[in-house]
């Protein structure tokens, strides 16, 4: 369990909050870059962290990402004109910059050097793998983007999706650290991910479905392992990577692209759950892509024109009690990630941790809460956080048999670390 005012502390996220304020020392996945296709392009509402915004692309290319409301009369800036390297509000012409700046006021005197005064909330923005990035936090304190797997490969090797999940970001994101509930909820899903026909590791989790946790702390967040039960000899680790302060790597399946996930606040009650899936060492095919869209794995499929699933609390996430019955989904919900999707917001908006009973499943949960917990003490110290050096971003979830009597970390060492000849090949 976890108390009231630590759940708060966790669960907060809005300007000057403290989980806010560590939030914000890191590089934030904003928009995807196609949300943004050409420059001059309709500007895009965006919100994060309790914060609205609006991007926009200038007509140089760059990326401006500024408070949504003009300054004037506090009007949306999202009807504005985007032209001329500006966004011009509709209202009375004030133009802003990538950078706040306000670079014309036509509803002044020509002689006004008011403009010179005006200025409004930016925030620096940097696109790396299909993705629009962004760091809200002090100037002092920007740290390289991160580098990981995913970014560095080409475009025909990568599916990026975003959806809008309605729950807080931390009741979501422990969902891809909890490897036990993999065996039950996912047990009749997995094949959706691209499992091949041939690997075993459905077998595997279905043989165990009480798998024992061990969790490593390491300088970017946590290395979660949980063991099954394969033989008399060995055991299936399924491996996790927890990479400060919102990413997850799934444990691959066998045959099926990587996938991974990033649980970004939108606000204390909803959160962007980002998704990307890729394969290092060839393209997707045709059938994976379709697969994906399709909504079996861990992307959803969306209303037109939002990032809001077509499967929601609304509708109950179309349960079908049929399926259900015949084992084709454990909740009788289509979709690997949606079946997460609705058991989390299920929940409510923000679970009261106090209530909760936790039992030893709940190893790497426990963990991940510390960690973040933690973090804040380490801003008001004034030290390093885990999770900022690009370096250490470069690993690997895994899944693998090993003897018994072999620390996982040390059996899968060579599966779990990317090397520079890795990212050379991809």
């Amino acid at each position: 369990m976890l108390s009231c005012q630590d759940n708060q502390t966790l669960t907060r996220t809005g300007p000057g909050t403290p989980m806010g304020e560590v939030l914000r020392r890191y590089w934030i996945p904003a928009l995807m870059a196609e949300e943004l296709p050409f420059r001059d392009c309709p500007p895009v509402r965006v919100k994060l962290l309790h914060e609205e915004l609006i991007a926009f692309r200038d007509t140089d290319g760059k990326i401006g990402l500024v408070d949504e409301y003009c300054p004037h009369r506090k009007v949306s800036l999202f009807y504005g004109r985007n032209e001329q390297c500006g966004l011009r509000c509709a209202y009375h012409g004030w133009k802003f910059d990538i950078d706040g700046n306000c670079v014309d006021l036509p509803s002044e005197p020509p002689e006004s050097n008011f403009k010179n005064k005006i200025k409004i909330k930016s925030y620096p923005c940097e696109e790396r793998g299909g993705v629009i990035w962004t760091y809200m936090g002090p100037p002092e304190h920007k740290p390289e983007l991160p580098v990981q797997e995913w970014m560095m490969v080409s475009d025909s090797q990568r599916y990026i999706s975003k959806k809008i999940q309605e729950c807080n970001y931390f009741q979501a994101l422990e969902g891809g650290i909890d490897s036990s509930h993999v065996s039950i909820l996912h047990s009749g899903s997995v094949g959706g991910l691209g499992v091949s026909s041939k690997s075993s590791s459905t077998s595997l989790l279905a043989k165990d479905s009480a798998p024992r946790f061990e969790v490593a702390d390491t300088d970017y967040g946590l290395l979660i392992g949980a063991r099954r039960t394969a033989d008399d000899d060995h055991f299936y680790w399924r491996i996790t990577q927890f990479i400060m302060p919102w990413y997850t790597m799934i444990p691959p399946f066998g045959g099926a692209p990587r996938g991974g996930h990033a649980w970004v606040p939108i606000d204390d009650e909803n959160c962007w759950v980002w998704s990307w899936s890729w394969t290092p060492g060839r393209d997707l095919t045709e059938q994976e892509i379709e697969q994906m869209k399709s909504g079996a794995g861990i992307h959803a499929k969306l209303i037109p024109g939002t990032f809001r699933t077509v499967a929601n609390k609304e509708n109950s996430f179309l349960i079908d009690r049929e399926m259900q019955k015949r084992g084709e989904s454990f909740a009788g919900i289509f979709g690997v990630g949606m079946e997460d999707h609705a058991v989390q917001v299920s929940a409510g908006p923000i679970v009261d941790r106090s209530q909760e009973s936790l039992g030893t499943s709940d190893t790497a949960i426990i963990k991940a809460r510390r960690c973040l917990l933690n973090a804040v003490n380490t801003i008001n110290k004034g030290e390093q956080l885990p999770g900022l050096d690009p370096e250490s971003h470069k690993v690997r979830a895994a899944s693998i048999l090993l003897p018994k009597g072999i620390p996982f970390q040390e059996g899968a060492k060579d599966a779990l670390k990317l090397t520079e000849k890795d990212f050379e090949a991809v």
